[in-house]
């Protein structure tokens, strides 16, 4: 039985070469608008989708999403806006907490196709690191995370919570919270930090 030529080192070459392609594309791309400053264009008509202009953090976006696309997954999947986590995908954890017209959804539990004309804002959307949200250099001064992965839903709650009714006490700002779960037990920070904002405000 004649044996392979393909070889070790031939294998090799042709990994390091096909890595070198696969790296490039990003490099390629650099030129473009980031993520925050580009329109999302409308996808291929793929069969079953449908178009909708989405207005997320001020900027439209313009997409053909399946019917059946929750906002938390267009805004993760096809908009590449990540900070909205995926928790429990049944709207018990808060952890894709986003805004929409200024009020807090559960975006796992919402239809991206329901928001169109909606303004939608997300923790991206929010503050910047060179421009934190009160509530977002409250949660870094009061050390209002530990594992982050709830943090961003926290936090668009407790800007939520804001312009919401609640009494002075922590009790009340515990019960307006309550929607979003946090697994390490972070809370006490959490509501110290929304306290903090909310003495400033």
């Amino acid at each position: 039985m004649p044996s392979s030529k393909w070889t070790r080192r031939d294998f090799l070459e042709t990994s390091l070469k096909t890595g070198a392609v696969v790296a490039a594309v990003p490099a390629a791309l650099q030129g473009q608008d980031s993520q925050e400053d580009a329109v999302v264009a409308a996808g291929p008509n793929i069969e079953g989708t449908l178009p909708i202009t989405l207005r997320i953090n001020g900027k439209d976006r313009q997409l053909r999403v399946d019917p059946r696309t929750t906002l938390l997954d267009c805004l993760r999947e096809t908009v590449v806006l990540t900070g909205t986590k995926k928790g429990c995908d049944h709207g018990q954890c808060g952890a894709c907490t986003v805004h929409v017209n200024g009020r807090r959804v559960n975006s796992c539990l919402s239809l991206a196709l329901m928001h169109e004309g909606e303004e939608i804002t997300t923790i991206e959307g929010l503050g910047v690191p060179d421009a934190l949200h009160p509530m977002q250099a409250a949660f870094v001064a009061c050390d209002g995370y530990q594992c982050g992965y709830c943090t961003s839903g926290q936090i668009m709650s407790a800007v939520a919570l804001l312009n919401e009714p609640c009494g002075p006490d922590d009790a009340e700002v515990k019960e307006l919270m309550s929607g979003n779960i946090c697994r390490c037990g972070a809370y006490a920070n959490i509501v110290a930090a929304i306290q903090q904002v909310r003495k400033n405000v």
